[in-house]
Parts: C-alpha cells; structure tokens; sequence
C-alpha cells in the first residue's frame, strides 16, 4: 500500500472585508507573518507538499506564496510542487474537496489543500475514523496533518487518521 500525507491548511489572517469583493482580500501582515510560519514549520517537520490545491481567493494565494517561500528559504534544493487554483474550493464546500482528493494522482504522496473555513475544518473532521465532530475548528494559518494508506481515489469519510494539529504564528 502507498502511504498518504494530507496537510489541510486554513488561510492566514485577512484584511476585515471593505468594499472590494471578498474574493480580494488580502492579508494581514499578521497573517503574511503567519503563513512564512507554516512554511517553516512544514519543512521542519518534513512536510513537502508535491500538489498543493490552493483557492483561487487573493488570501489563499497569499498564504501560499508565504509558505512557499518559508519552504524555499528552508531548502533551495527542493522541487516546486504543481500548484493548482481551484475554484471549488473557494465556491464550494467538503464534498467538493473530497472529490478533488480523489482526483489526485496516485503517484503524488503528500497534497496540501490552502482554503476557507469552515469548509477546511469540517474536512478535518469528516475525514478522522472518530468522526469527532465537537473539535474546535482550525484557527486561521491553522493546519491538520492527516495519513492514509492507498489510493487518492480511495478517500473516503473516516478514512484518514489526524496526526497532528498545528497553529503556525510567526
């Protein structure tokens, strides 16, 4: 069986919504501060993503960029993943995320997805074998760190176990 590494990240900090439309917001320095933070942590942790399924929203690009970059910075000689921006995971709720997991190829180990909660949160929760659904949502640059053995394919509710629970604050 082929081990899996799934890293669901919830996007940085963001500017309170103004008159731009919310698919434009920005981060926060705060939140710029927080997503380097994650990035680095990632690599410390060994966790490099080979697909990363990143909304299309201007803060969930942004809170890519910031953990990209930490990632670089901690390791020039890693390869970049493919990146792709999805609009499902802006629009679009947990069974749209499900459904892009098992999209993924089965050559690819590790996938990081950057969204919104609470979709983010209730993708953690829905995908635990306990199926623990009075857990705290992820704050925002907050990270769930799932594994599973098998195909993308194969993802399933209660199909991944939650290793770990990270806030990255810079």
């Amino acid at each position: 069986m082929t081990a899996r590494t799934l890293l669901l990240l919830r996007h940085a900090k963001a500017k309170t919504p103004d008159d731009r439309p919310d698919v434009e917001r920005r981060l926060t320095k705060r939140g710029q501060r927080d997503s380097a933070a994650a990035g680095t942590w990632m690599a410390a942790q060994g966790l490099r993503p080979e697909m990363v399924l990143c909304s299309p929203a201007t803060r969930t690009r942004q809170t890519w960029h910031g953990v990209a970059m930490a990632m670089a910075a901690a390791d020039a000689g890693a390869t970049s993943p493919e990146v792709r921006y999805e609009r499902g995971l802006y629009t679009g709720g947990r069974t749209e995320v499900i459904d892009l997991l098992r999209g993924v190829p089965d050559g690819v180990g590790t996938v990081l997805v950057v969204g919104h909660n609470p979709t983010i949160s209730d993708v953690s929760v829905l995908l635990r074998p306990d199926g623990n659904g009075t857990v705290e949502g992820l704050k925002t640059c907050g990270l769930a760190v799932h594994r599973a053995e098998g195909p993308w394919s194969g993802t399933e509710p209660g199909g991944m176990e939650l290793v770990t629970i990270h806030t990255a604050r810079g």
